[in-house]
């Protein structure tokens, strides 16, 4: 790799996302755990387990985990917790989630198909696909800087910043394009390509590239590029929906009482919001983890333009939040664990927590890969939760001292 690739242990990177804190159940929970190591290789099936050992049970700060570790070195698949918390049931190991931010990853591969079919030019202004939405105030703003979050495109204003205000609205979706005015309205962040600041707009904005430069809808797009051919049968946009279609386990989170005491509130059926290509996704850990092959061999996007996906910004712009160098390429991150580089995507929506990541052999096999679904119960938390840390832990190994 060149200069540009080389990375970085960026502990925020692998955080965004992801959840932190206890819980405490609203009723008895007991856990039930199904695990099957089929060919465990050098993988430490034993931390494996210990790592989901705890979830469903009281206290714990998730009702459900499904895991599943793949490549080279070995394969697991394990799930922990509980269906509900009025049944008790397991946990279903085949449920559908909510995938969060995961959705960038697959936004960011048809853009870069599109590239390669010479339909989008990665180093042209946005303003050229889009000159009625975007303002000349962001025409310098490329669409590799919408992708690896260099725009300077501002965040836009949920309106509250309380869970109990998020709850109230839950069922309420916006237009993408007019997240995009009110968003493009203000000044920029920072001039384009000088900084990171990982956020929703850029994907919003490349979702409606995508529906612009082909004329279909960015549902069908994902649809006849990658769930089709890949055989993606339980991933699927979520739209205007507000409910997870088919079997899935339920999420919940964390709410304040006036008592001072907590509860556990179901937050399964849960809007769209303003998320649209940034983060509507809902998939499966099998789907996921089908995806995560195909696109880390080259099935997905060919050619150079997978490159642009292991490929950070120059080492000089940094992240504006940490002041460390900028950790996301064109769709994914990346950080340092067990001495090796990781490269994958965190997501989170309230109740739920997904990664997927894979590392390479120095032969360039793929080594190993992994894909989780947790049902934090605080899946919109500033760290990360501690069940999603232990599983990426046993999974990849420690980070790497900075």
């Amino acid at each position: 790799m060149n200069a540009r690739t080389r990375t970085t242990l960026i502990a925020t990177a692998l955080v965004l996302g992801v959840a932190a804190g206890p819980a405490t159940a609203a009723s008895p929970v007991r856990v039930a755990s199904h695990q099957d190591a089929t060919r465990t290789g050098s993988l430490d099936t034993a931390a494996l387990k210990a790592a989901i050992a705890d979830v469903g049970k009281p206290g714990a700060d998730a009702t459900a985990a499904l895991v599943r570790v793949g490549g080279a070195e070995g394969t697991w698949r394990g799930s922990a917790g509980v269906h509900d918390i009025e049944t008790n049931r397991p946990a279903d190991p085949g449920a559908r989630f909510r995938a969060g931010s995961v959705t960038k990853v697959f936004t960011a591969a048809v853009v870069l198909q599109l590239a390669g079919e010479a339909r989008v030019d990665l180093n042209k202004p946005v303003r050229a696909y889009l000159p009625d939405l975007i303002p000349a105030a962001y025409d310098q703003v490329t669409v590799r800087q919408l992708l690896n979050h260099t725009s300077g495109i501002p965040s836009t204003g949920s309106g509250g910043d309380t869970l109990d205000y998020w709850y109230a609205h839950r069922l309420e979706s916006r237009d993408p394009a007019d997240v995009v005015r009110e968003a493009t309205a203000q000044k920029p962040d920072f001039a384009p390509g000088t900084k990171q600041h990982y956020d929703n707009i850029g994907y919003t904005v490349a979702g409606l590239l995508i529906e612009r430069v082909t004329g279909d809808s960015y549902a069908h797009q994902l649809s006849r590029r990658i769930l089709r051919p890949l055989h993606l049968n339980d991933t699927s946009v979520t739209g205007t929906a507000t409910t997870i279609r088919g079997r899935h386990n339920h999420g919940y989170q964390v709410f304040a009482k006036a008592d001072g005491t907590t509860e556990l509130v179901d937050v399964s059926v849960w809007g769209e919001g303003d998320t649209f290509a940034a983060g509507d996704l809902i998939s499966t850990t099998a789907d996921l983890e089908r995806f995560t092959r195909a696109l880390f061999t080259g099935h997905v996007v060919r050619g150079p333009l997978l490159k642009e996906m292991f490929t950070l910004p120059d080492a000089s712009v940094r992240d504006v939040k940490t002041g460390k160098r900028a950790a996301y390429s064109v769709g994914l991150t990346t950080m340092r664990l067990g001495g090796r580089d990781v490269w994958g995507k965190t997501g989170g929506r309230w109740g739920y927590n997904t990664v997927i990541g894979a590392a390479m052999s120095p032969t360039g096999e793929l080594a190993r890969t992994l894909v989780y679904s947790v049902n934090s119960t605080d899946a919109k938390g500033t760290d990360m939760n501690r069940t999603a840390q232990r599983i990426m832990i046993a999974a990849f190994g420690a980070p790497d001292a900075s």
